[in-house]
């Protein structure tokens, strides 16, 4: 009877017969890598954030500084498995080396489905502030739902065209982003020089509850989704083995700072029930400082913000599957890539799928819909950090991941952290990321029943 190791061969095979059309070339360096995951962690939401983090005062400040330290414990882990097992797939193939086929499928079926429900809260969030220069999409019935499926499907054709391209538009947008973020820090800095302490918002050790802490913890980890983004394009990536831990790292600590200091300057400096009651807080920091005219750039950059992560994203949601096709994980139907190197199926799919969650939610408010969608997202994705600080460790203790000592402790605080986080989130938030991970169960027995047929012909 056929084994595994038949069937690995089988795949290999295959995979070479493929090679001249569809071999996925090495265009991926380390600012465009950099600038994947940057792109991706930073988007619309971060714009929309203050307001919901307001009224916490210096609890936000000190949940931003824990989740910041969770993310670089977990982008530790990311590099230090990367630099071992420099595969496609990212999440799914450290799981795998760990744990085997079956659990790493869960993990990276609930991850590529958080990567396009959550897609939809980042193109929402991103039409929402178009919405300020053309009033009608928010006026109209389903105008914005059809706005937003225009902009999945023009980057979704971006991404299936060439895995370059959709890196230069990440690296594009990724800089243009960062303008209204440098903006606010700027602003503050001047704030804080001429005004002094006196105009920041008073501390009272007496205020700050560990309750508030962890609440804010959980809100502003969606804001950390993507530090993984560099893992999962391996193949596409040159020299993955080093460029891939460095973007990483680098990413993620780029982002931190900035977190940090633009949240310092906006939950500080502002009156908070201003804050808590605005629909745009960065516009209303802004035109504070700099006058009104200024919030319309806001909005333009806030956009450009949303649209550059969802390019990213979704080059991340055609890959995944790709990945875990070609090892015999997902339906083998989505293996092959173009001749360009895109895998143009695992893309379409997505894309998809992205938008029936869309549409079959046009009848939400903008703001209805991205609430909706973030849970969902975010409680996906928070089972995937755990498996892989799991991982890290258990590869460490059998002597298969290069690293030093230190992994194990950075490895141990980063699945605390991911599992405070989950304990945070609540339980319907853990209800509807069990039911995500169950509903892969009819795939990965179809795809186990298809690679059966195709080791008997």
């Amino acid at each position: 009877m056929a084994n595994y190791g038949d069937y690995m061969t089988v795949q290999k095979q295959s995979a070479h017969r493929q090679s001249a059309i569809g071999k996925p070339s090495k265009q991926l360096g380390l600012w465009m890598c950099t600038a994947l995951v940057i792109g991706n962690m930073i988007g619309a939401g971060v714009f929309l954030l203050p307001a919901t983090l307001a009224p916490y005062g210096w609890n936000a400040i000190m949940g931003w500084i824990l989740t910041i330290a969770g993310g670089l414990c977990l982008a530790f882990v990311f590099a230090a498995l990367a630099r071992s097992f420099p595969k496609a797939g990212g999440p799914y193939a450290y799981t795998k080396e760990a744990f085997g086929k079956a659990p790493a499928f869960m993990v990276a079926w609930s991850y590529w489905v958080s990567m396009w429900v959550g897609n939809a809260a980042i193109a929402t969030g991103a039409v929402s502030y178009l919405s300020v220069f053309f009033p009608a999409i928010k006026d109209v019935s389903g105008l914005h739902a059809i706005v937003t499926c225009t902009a999945i499907w023009i980057f979704t054709l971006i991404n299936m065209r060439a895995v370059v391209l959709a890196g230069s538009v990440q690296l594009v947008t990724t800089i243009l982003k960062l303008f209204p973020l440098a903006l606010v820090i700027v602003i503050g800095a001047v704030v804080i020089m001429r005004g002094g302490s006196e105009v920041v918002a008073p501390f009272q050790a007496s205020d700050i509850k560990l309750p508030a802490i962890t609440i804010v913890a959980t809100l502003t980890l969606w804001s950390l989704l993507g530090l993984e983004s560099a893992t999962v394009p391996a193949e596409t990536v040159k020299n993955p083995e080093t460029t891939i831990p460095r973007a990483t790292m680098l990413g993620m600590m780029i982002t931190g700072v900035i977190y940090l200091l633009v949240f310092c300057s906006i939950l500080l400096l502002m009156p908070a029930d201003q804050i808590a009651n605005s629909n745009a807080p960065f516009t209303e920091f802004v035109s504070k400082y700099m006058g009104s005219n200024a919030g319309s750039l806001i909005a333009l950059f806030a956009a450009i913000s949303g649209f550059g992560a969802l390019n990213g994203w979704i080059l991340l949601q055609g890959e995944l599957p790709n990945a875990m096709a070609r090892s015999g994980a997902f339906p083998k139907w989505l293996a092959p890539r173009s001749a360009r190197g895109t895998p143009v199926r695992a893309l379409l799919l997505s894309s998809v799928l992205l938008t029936i969650v869309v549409l079959s939610n046009y009848t939400k408010s903008m703001t209805e819909l991205f609430t909706f969608v973030l849970l969902l997202s975010t409680t996906s994705s928070l089972f995937m950090f755990l498996a892989c600080s799991l991982a890290a460790l258990k590869l460490k203790f059998e002597g298969r991941l290069r690293a030093s000592g230190v992994l194990v402790i950075v490895a141990v605080l980063a699945l605390l952290y991911a599992v405070w986080t989950i304990y945070g989130a609540g339980g319907k938030a853990v209800f509807w990321g069990v039911v995500l991970l169950f509903a892969g169960i009819p795939v990965y027995i179809f795809t186990r029943y298809q690679n059966q047929q195709t080791l008997h012909k």
